[in-house]
């Protein structure tokens, strides 16, 4: 038997992640923690997208803007508040300090747990070799059992003659602009939408579909519309931009909405059309890794690449939806499955969505329209409660929203939930639970939930799928 000498080994790994993001860096923990040797590859800071450009730093963004909306209005709690100022570099610069402590916190997970970090760009040369090309020092090669790919995705471009704005522009700005298009009305746009518009900037949103959120259920998106309409946004529903062009300190756009055409004139462009995976230079063809119609490489449900044994894909490189949670569960069914730990397949139905919009929008499982066509409408049954019948809303002066869920008729199962509201996001996770644990309407409606608690109206919209509600209208 050959013994494996210090220096054969310190390249020698169970598993090598390609990719620092949620799903990558979770995945690198989860299989330390079961007794592997694990090393994770990353080109640029650990957190990926999502900790350094995405979720984590928009939220600081977001929280700023919440709060000085709350300043303006705090006349209504008896405060009087004046010569109100934002310092927009400040607020920009504290996002970016809690992404950089966040990244910080993560190298300490990882230390913590053992895993050997790899700077550079990681490029598979065949389904046990990975080479890391480091910035100033030679290439490397990682011998890996396995190998889990996590590379995420990117912003989607429109090819146009003006300077356009993506998610990661968005976002480290030095002051407001007056006036704002936002192509596209995914979470991404919306968010963003909201955030200046809380600031004072002109938004205009533009979304091709006929509704604004469109994996949103219809009546949620609806009102959310509304809303921000009532907030000075613009939303242009059936619209499309086309010929975006610099002139001087402006931009201007051509939108066609109803077959006719009009320029206009913007400050700045957001474009959020979406993302794409991120598939290049990783030496995919090396292995002849199968990709589907969209790019994405096709996993089975377990998240082993098709045709392999001891490769996998996590996070937005594998589908959507591009969540980070549901990368960071993808990595934990990833290092388990590795370590022959029987696991479950994701439930997609169980995944929530999220916007941190104001009002916040959050959803999980079917919508109305899905549900009808799925089990047919007389075998469903809805319920719904507005956050202005909940006490807790009123005493805050939150009371815009409204909670929906749907349930099959004769078993109570939850078949989805649907909130728009002051924290909606972390009110979805009710539902979210008790999907999981395949709870009925029933359990619910026999939870006592505390008073004088946002939760409450989780009762209460259960209650009143059967008309049962107590302070419902």
């Amino acid at each position: 038997m050959h013994n494996i000498s210090k220096k054969e080994m310190k390249n020698n790994f169970d598993v090598v992640i390609i990719g620092a993001g949620p799903g990558g860096y979770v995945a690198a923990i989860r299989a330390a923690q079961l007794g592997m040797r694990t090393a994770i590859i990353e080109k640029d800071k650990l957190g990926g997208i999502c900790l350094n450009w995405g979720c984590i730093p928009t939220k600081a963004l977001l929280k700023a803007s919440e709060l000085y909306e709350s300043i303006k209005s705090a006349e209504h709690f008896g405060i009087s508040c004046s010569d109100i100022k934002v310092d927009f570099k400040k607020v920009i610069a504290r996002s970016r300090d809690v992404a950089s402590q966040l990244e910080r916190g993560v190298a300490h997970l990882l230390k913590k747990n053992n895993v050997t970090v790899f700077q550079g760009f990681g490029k598979i040369k065949d389904k046990n070799t990975i080479s890391v090309n480091r910035e100033g020092g030679d290439d490397l090669n990682i011998n890996a059992k396995n190998i889990i790919i996590a590379t995420g995705a990117r912003s989607r471009e429109i090819k146009c003659d003006a300077k356009v704005w993506y998610s990661k522009d968005a976002m480290i700005q030095e002051k407001i602009p007056k006036s704002l298009l936002v192509i596209g009305s995914g979470a991404i746009g919306i968010e963003f939408a909201s955030f200046y518009n809380a600031f004072g900037t002109k938004v205009t949103i533009i979304e091709m579909a006929g509704r604004i959120l469109n994996m949103e259920d219809s009546e949620i998106s609806d009102l959310a519309k509304k809303e921000f309409e009532a907030k000075g946004i613009e939303v242009l529903t059936n619209a499309s931009v086309s010929e975006i062009k610099s002139t001087q300190n402006k931009i201007t756009a051509k939108i066609t909405r109803d077959e006719s055409s009009v320029i206009r004139e913007f400050d700045n462009v957001i474009a959020a059309i979406g993302v794409l995976p991120n598939t290049e230079n990783l030496g995919l063809e090396n292995i002849q890794c199968p990709l589907d119609e969209t790019g994405h490489i096709e996993i089975d449900e377990y998240c082993r690449v098709s045709g392999f044994e001891n490769i996998y894909a996590i996070g937005d490189i594998a589908k959507a939806p591009y969540l980070a949670h549901k990368a960071s569960h993808e990595a934990i069914i990833c290092a388990e499955t590795i370590a022959g730990i029987k696991t479950h397949s994701i439930k997609r139905e169980n995944i929530p969505a999220c916007t941190y919009c104001t009002p916040q929008i959050a959803s999980v499982g079917l919508n109305e329209k899905d549900a009808i066509k799925k089990f047919e409408k007389n075998n469903i049954k809805i319920g719904r409660f507005p956050n202005i019948a909940n006490g807790k809303s009123v005493a805050a002066g939150k009371t815009f929203g409204l909670i929906k869920v749907i349930f099959e008729k004769n078993t109570g199962e939850i078949l989805g939930s649907h909130i728009i509201g002051d924290n909606a996001t972390e009110l979805i996770s009710n539902f979210t639970v008790a999907k999981s644990g395949e709870l009925t309407q029933y359990e619910i409606m026999h939870t006592i939930f505390a008073h004088p608690t946002l939760s409450e109206m989780i009762h209460e919209v259960t209650l009143a799928a059967d008309q049962r509600s107590i302070h419902g209208p």
